[in-house]
């Protein structure tokens, strides 16, 4: 007889990394990469346990009455079964009625994936299925780059490889917007090098991707990174970009900075209060903590300078953006 299948996954939300066989586990979030490689730790590990396992995949939306019963019913040879079930987000009654029965009585030698991509549909299963005490993965996609770049360093964490932080983030501003891509880039990165993922690395590969935009510009300028700030600004210039956006960039991040530089409160409170993100909040103050009032006071004169020069009041747009860049960064560094 197959190995049982094992209910060792600790109940509650857990990381898709700790994705693992028991009676039933959900997955839940539009993130389909996510949901992707929890499934896939699941199958792998399943097949461990009992490598004859069979596996079932059903689509909630053209589930018809009486279909889980049958699937999960024992076999004649007594095979473990790994039952996939998704588009919970469009399942039919049926799926829903059948789905709620079989919670109160799971097969044995059985295990049940649910994936719901998220909406309202099927919320009275989802309930259920937590008040079970059944392993939650959340698979919401990364919005900031800061998850992006924890995603990445637990990649090259799990290979047992090293990756320094630059090349984190050189790793997440080329090819963060999607996360297969990412996960495929650090894949590569592993595959085509030995030793530590430096930022050289990175930029050989990926170098290409990583356009010096004018936020890209701004935030190098604010964490007082002259050298960086003012070399991006040139590929920038050189590869067509316009002042005025640059310039705008850095006016939009300055004014957040000047919005927080004296206020206190939690980042939700002040970002409703503000108009802004929580996340862009949190940004603001980091920066504001690099300035003093006085040298805000004059990145805010400069930029004002910049500003009228660059939509004709200068002959020399070009240099009063430099110069502006040049005095930001060096007030966030303390020079």
């Amino acid at each position: 007889m197959p190995k049982k299948s094992s209910a060792k996954q600790a109940a509650g939300t857990v990381s898709w990394r700790q994705a693992a066989p028991a009676p039933v586990v959900l997955l839940t979030g539009p993130e389909d990469y996510l949901a992707g490689r929890a499934m896939e730790n699941i199958r792998l590990q399943q097949r461990s346990q009992a490598p004859d396992t069979e596996v079932i995949r059903i689509d909630a939306a053209a589930y018809t009455a009486g279909e889980l019963t049958l699937i999960a019913s024992p076999s004649l040879f007594g095979e473990a079964k790994l039952i996939e079930a998704g588009n919970l987000a469009h399942m039919s009654e049926e799926f829903l009625n059948d789905t709620l029965a079989y919670l109160s009585d799971p097969a044995p030698d059985t295990v049940l994936v649910l994936h719901h991509s998220g909406g309202n549909r099927g919320k009275k299963l989802l309930d259920a299925v937590k008040a079970g005490k059944a392993p939650v993965i959340d698979c919401q996609p990364f919005k900031k780059d800061s998850d992006k770049a924890d995603f990445v360093s637990q990649e090259f964490k799990a290979a047992k490889r090293r990756i320094d932080g630059e090349a984190v983030r050189a790793l997440v501003s080329a090819v963060g917007s999607s996360l297969a891509e990412l996960a495929a880039a650090c894949q590569q990165l592993m595959n085509d090098s030995s030793g530590a993922i430096t930022e050289e690395l990175v930029e050989k590969y990926y170098g290409g991707r990583v356009e010096a935009t004018a936020f890209k510009v701004a935030d190098a300028a604010l964490a007082g990174r002259a050298g960086a700030a003012l070399s991006m600004l040139r590929h920038a210039l050189a590869t067509g970009v316009d002042p005025v956006p640059l310039v705008a960039a850095l006016a939009m991040k300055v004014r957040a900075v000047a919005k927080v530089a004296d206020l206190r409160g939690s980042s939700g409170a002040l970002a409703k209060e503000l108009g802004m993100a929580p996340w862009q909040v949190d940004q603001a103050r980091r920066d504001a903590q690099r300035f003093t009032s006085e040298s805000l006071i004059k990145a805010v004169q400069v930029l004002a300078e910049a500003d009228a020069q660059v939509k004709g009041a200068g002959r020399d747009p070009v240099y009063a953006v430099e110069r502006a860049v040049t005095v930001i960064a060096l007030a966030a560094s303390g020079r």
